[in-house]
């Protein structure tokens, strides 16, 4: 089992930024991709960025690359999202995720085996 818990969601301008941790716990060794996703209601999940456990290949979802960056820090279990340059269509709830195969895709929520609880981020014009 691997726990998440993320924090750094709350109201930011368009044009601010703000960034997103994601704390992992528990076996955390089998952890092969780190994502995020977020969520608008009535909407599915979906892919915003994801990040292998090296920390060497990163993807992300187009609307927000140039904006966005993943990272991790891998002695503290820690996932974040740097967002910066934020748009109201980027409000949503997010969530971190891990996928437990090597062979998983990473913009797949459907390959991620545990998730967070999701923090809301909302962005105001």
């Amino acid at each position: 089992q691997v726990q998440l818990v993320e924090s750094g969601g709350g109201l930011v301008q368009a044009g601010g930024s703000q960034r997103l941790s994601c704390a992992a716990s528990g076996r955390t060794f089998g952890t092969y991709i780190m994502g995020w996703f977020r969520q608008t209601p009535g909407k599915e999940r979906a892919f915003v960025a994801a990040i292998r456990w090296s920390g060497a290949v990163t993807y992300y979802a187009d609307s927000v690359k140039g904006r966005f960056t993943i990272s991790k820090d891998n002695a503290k279990n820690t996932l974040y999202l740097q967002m910066n340059n934020l748009k109201s269509e980027d409000t949503a709830v997010y969530y971190c995720a891990v996928a437990t195969s090597m062979y998983s895709t990473a913009s797949s929520a459907s390959e991620y085996r545990y998730w967070g609880q999701g923090t809301q981020v909302t962005v105001s014009s």
